[in-house]
């Protein structure tokens, strides 16, 4: 066996299992993170005093019944009524308010169907002319800055690599947006991979034909 052969074989486990023990490990933060909601409930209500013993996952069951439940109150008039008192109420506390408003927007924006933000990869010109970086088009810009600039804008989010939850967001004229025929998944696993994942070659590296 040579050594080309090893490597073809070490490499091709490690791509089975590094992704595979990490999404594990992920799962397991989260179910770990969730269960601690348990906490919240008095200690009588809770397995180890019912039942003697916990249950692992219990908190993802009882957190998605509460969400479910919540959602299910809140689309009613009485619920939507205690919504807007509330928000009523935190609009008048200066930093809270400022930190309300932004996330619920950025949740409207990702969790409502009706939006378009997140749905169209683009190839604009950054951060000088002729280097091409992948962006998320988000919206058009707001009409103010189109008078302003003389051109119709659009609003481009470009995410920071390996991390795309953080980045940058540019207004750039409609001309120079270069519209992909490319899924957001797949665009986002190539800025995570540091553009090692492409569409055309993901099942290729598995398979062994990069190597």
């Amino acid at each position: 066996m040579t050594l080309i052969k090893l490597r073809k074989y070490l490499i091709t486990g490690l791509l089975v299992w590094v992704p595979l023990g990490i999404t594990i490990l992920v799962i397991k933060l989260l179910v770990d993170l969730l269960d601690k909601t348990l906490l919240l409930l008095p200690q009588a209500l809770r397995p180890e005093t019912l039942i003697g013993f916990d249950i692992p996952g219990l908190g993802i069951i009882l957190t998605t019944l509460f969400v479910l439940i919540s959602g299910f109150i809140i689309t009613n008039f009485t619920g939507k009524r205690l919504i807007l008192w509330g928000e009523e109420y935190v609009d008048r506390i200066p930093l809270v308010r400022s930190i309300y408003s932004a996330l619920k927007q950025v949740t409207e924006t990702v969790l409502t169907s009706d939006k378009n933000s997140f749905r169209q990869v683009v190839l604009i010109e950054y951060p000088r002319k002729d280097i091409w970086t992948i962006g998320f088009q988000t919206s058009d810009s707001p009409e103010e800055f189109n008078q302003l600039t003389g051109n119709k804008l659009l609003t481009v989010f470009v995410p920071t690599t390996p991390n795309p939850t953080s980045g940058y967001v540019l207004m750039v004229p409609e001309q120079e947006v270069k519209k992909l025929d490319m899924d957001v998944e797949d665009a986002l696993k190539m800025v995570m991979s540091l553009g090692v994942v492409t569409p055309n070659n993901r099942h290729s590296l598995l398979k062994g034909n990069s190597l």
